[in-house]
């Protein structure tokens, strides 16, 4: 009996190497979406951090320079807030296409194992029927034999 050989199998291998490229940039992608949204984070508590100083410094004992100091920075901060969400936005993008790539890889990595899979089918109704072929041959054979003596 032969062994099965897949005849597309370099492509099958082709496919799972681009999948596991196209998880590795999902998860490229995914991790700097969080990164993004850490920043996030940091930029809105400094912006708090401003806004209580802000409190603080009107509270005091007027102080004009630290209170535009204060002002100064809120305004840069809501900038930097405003610039970090155009980011992620862009990082979500980003991982979106990265999943899209994934599911179109995936997909086309199933459908070659599918043809894998009915390749094998194949093969295997073929020897069946080889085998079959054989055993009648052996058969008629063995009784030909018998009913000629």
């Amino acid at each position: 009996m032969t062994k099965f050989v897949y005849k597309m199998q370099n492509i099958l291998d082709i496919k799972f190497k681009l999948e596991n490229q196209a998880k590795t940039s999902y998860a490229n992608a995914r991790a700097k979406l969080e990164e993004e949204e850490e920043k996030l984070r940091a930029l809105r508590a400094k912006r708090t951090d401003y806004e209580e100083n802000y409190r603080r410094v009107l509270s005091d004992v007027l102080d004009i320079r630290e209170l535009n100091f204060c002002m100064q920075g809120m305004e840069q901060i809501q900038e930097a807030i405003k610039n970090q969400i155009v980011a992620i936005h862009v990082a979500e993008m980003n991982l979106e296409a990265a999943r899209e790539h994934l599911q179109e890889v995936m997909q086309e990595r199933k459908t070659h194992e599918k043809l894998k899979e009915y390749a094998f089918d194949e093969y295997v109704k073929e020897v069946s029927a080889e085998e079959s072929k054989e055993i009648d041959e052996l058969v008629s054979y063995n009784y030909g034999k018998v009913a000629g003596e």
